[in-house]
C-alpha cells in the first residue's frame, strides 16, 4: 500500500507552529494538482485548527517524503518558522490507521471531537471536486467515514460536556427537561458567554437574553446569537421572569447578591431557578445555594462535570480501536486483492484459453448430445484449478507488502503471464 501521510499536529507542534501550516480552501485547490502534477496520483490535503494533514498515493515505492515536506512548508513560505523536524509522517497501514484514529475522534486535542468528521468529508470533497483523489482515495476515505459514524453510533464517544460552557448548558437540561418553555440571561460578551449562548441556542432555549457591561459588546452577541439585550445597570429588574442565569465576567465583587435573589425569588411562586457562576472571581453571592428552589453551580462544578465526561469518553478508546482493527482489516483485504486483480484476471484467461483450445480440437470426437457436457465438465474442472490460487491472492492481509508483491511475482513467473502480456501487445 504506496500510501503516506504528512502533516502537523497539536501532539508535534504548538499552536503558533500549527498556524503557520493553516491551509484556507482556497489555498488547498491550488496545492493539490501541483502535487499531481509532481507524480503523486492522488492527494487530499485538509486543515483544522489543531491539525493539518496530507496524505498522497502513487503506484510506485518511493515516497519522496522530504519533498513532500518541503511542498507543504513552502506553499505556505513557512520556511523560517517550521522546519522537516516538526512535521510527522505514516507509512503504508500506518498511515491508513492514522486517519482512522483522526475520523474517530481519539486523536482529537478534545476526545470524542464531533467536528473533526466533518472536516475529514470536507478535505475529502475538496480533493475530489480539484481531480486529485481517485480509486484508492475514494476506499480509503469512505472507510475513515464510516469509522467515524460507527464510533459515534457504537460508543458513547462524542457524549457529555467537555467544556465549561457546554456543561453549563448540560446542567440546565438536567434541572429543566423542556429547555423550549424556559428564558435564560447570559451575564457576559466574552468568548465563554458566546459559547453559552450557542449552545442555549442549540438546545433549543426558549428565549435568550443578554447583558453586559459595554452595551455594545452585548448588541454584538445578541446579533450573532438572536438574543435580546436587556441594559446592564437594569438586569436586576427583569429577574423574576428568568428561568436560568449564565454569569461570565470579570468583577471585583459579586454582580448578584444573596438579597438580589432572595427578592426576586418572592415573585417566582415557587419555580426553580438556575444560576451558574462561571467568573473568577465568582459573579454570584455563594450564599444563594440555601434559598428554597434555588440551584447554583460555580466553575468547580462544572470542572468536576467536564472532568468525569472526559473520564468516560476515554473509557470508550478500546472500543473504538476494535473497530479501527476491523476496518483495516478489510481495507487490507480490499488492497490485496486489488493488487492481485490483474494476475487472477491473466491467470484465469490462460486457463481458460488452454480449455477452449483442448476442447476444440477433440470435441468432435464426442457424440452432439454429448458436448454440451464436456463444455460443462471442463468449465468446472477450470474454476477448481483456479479457487485455491485466486483465494490465496486475494487473501493477504496478514503479509507485508513484498511478501504480497513476491507471491504474485512467483504466480505471473510459473505462468509465464507477463511474456503472454507482451507477445499480446507486440500482437
Amino acid at each position: 500500500m504506496n500510501l503516506l501521510c504528512i502533516g502537523i499536529s497539536h501532539h508535534t507542534a504548538p499552536l503558533e507552529l500549527r498556524e503557520r501550516l493553516w491551509f484556507s480552501d482556497d489555498e488547498i485547490r491550488a496545492a493539490l494538482p501541483k502535487l499531481k502534477e509532481a507524480g503523486f496520483h492522488e492527494c487530499v490535503l485538509f486543515s483544522t485548527c489543531n491539525r493539518t494533514e496530507l496524505y498522497v498515493f502513487t503506484t510506485e515505492a518511493d515516497f519522496r517524503v522530504d519533498f513532500l515536506k518541503k511542498f507543504l512548508i513552502e506553499q505556505k513560505s513557512a520556511r523560517s518558522h517550521i522546519n522537516e523536524e516538526n512535521l510527522f509522517s505514516y507509512f503504508a497501514s500506518g498511515a491508513a490507521e492514522h486517519l482512522f484514529r483522526v475520523a474517530s475522534g481519539i486523536d482529537s486535542m478534545i476526545v470524542g471531537d464531533v467536528q473533526i468528521l466533518s472536516q475529514v468529508k470536507s478535505g475529502f470533497n475538496l480533493a475530489l471536486a480539484t481531480g486529485t483523489a481517485g480509486f484508492f482515495m475514494n476506499k480509503l476515505f469512505q472507510s475513515a467515514l464510516h469509522i467515524g459514524k460507527r464510533s459515534r453510533r457504537e460508543t458513547h464517544i462524542s457524549e457529555g460536556a467537555v467544556s465549561v460552557s457546554y456543561a453549563a448548558v448540560e446542567l440546565a437540561q438536567r434541572i429543566f427537561d423542556d429547555l423550549g418553555s424556559k428564558k435564560a440571561l447570559v451575564i457576559g460578551a466574552g468568548d465563554t458567554a458566546q459559547l453559552t449562548a450557542k449552545h442555549l441556542l442549540g438546545k433549543g432555549i426558549g428565549k435568550l437574553f443578554i447583558t453586559n457591561r459595554t452595551h455594545e459588546r452585548a448588541e454584538l452577541l445578541a446579533k450573532m446569537s438572536g438574543g435580546t439585550v436587556i441594559p446592564f445597570e437594569h438586569f436586576t429588574e427583569r429577574l423574576a421572569e428568568i428561568d436560568i442565569i449564565i454569569a461570565s465576567v470579570n468583577a471585583d465583587k459579586y454582580i448578584l447578591e444573596k438579597t438580589d435573589i432572595e427578592r426576586m425569588n418572592k415573585g417566582r411562586h415557587g419555580s426553580a431557578l438556575f444560576l451558574i457562576d462561571i467568573g473568577v472571581p465568582r459573579n454570584i453571592d455563594p450564599e444563594a445555594k440555601d434559598l428554597d428552589n434555588v440551584f447554583l453551580y460555580d466553575l468547580d462544578s462544572l470542572n468536576g462535570l467536564v472532568h468525569e465526561n472526559v473520564e468516560k469518553r476515554e473509557a470508550e478508546i478500546p472500543r473504538i480501536r476494535e473497530i479501527i482493527g476491523e476496518e483495516l482489516a478489510i481495507l487490507f483485504q480490499w488492497h490485496s486483492a486489488l493488487q492481485a486483480s490483474p494476475t487472477i484476471a491473466a491467470l484465469t484467461q490462460l486457463l481458460e484459453q488452454i480449455r477452449k483450445e483442448e476442447v476444440e480440437k477433440n470435441i468432435h470426437r464426442f457424440a452432439p448430445q454429448d458436448q454440451e457436457l464436456i463444455e460443462l465438465v471442463t468449465r468446472r474442472i477450470v474454476n477448481k484449478i483456479l479457487h485455491t490460487p485466486i483465494v490465496n491472492l486475494k487473501n493477504g492481509h496478514d503479509e507485508s507488502h513484498n511478501d504480497r508483491l513476491t507471491k504474485i511475482s512467483i504466480i505471473r513467473k510459473l505462468f509465464g503471464l507477463d511474456a503472454r502480456k507482451e507477445r499480446s501487445h507486440a500482437g
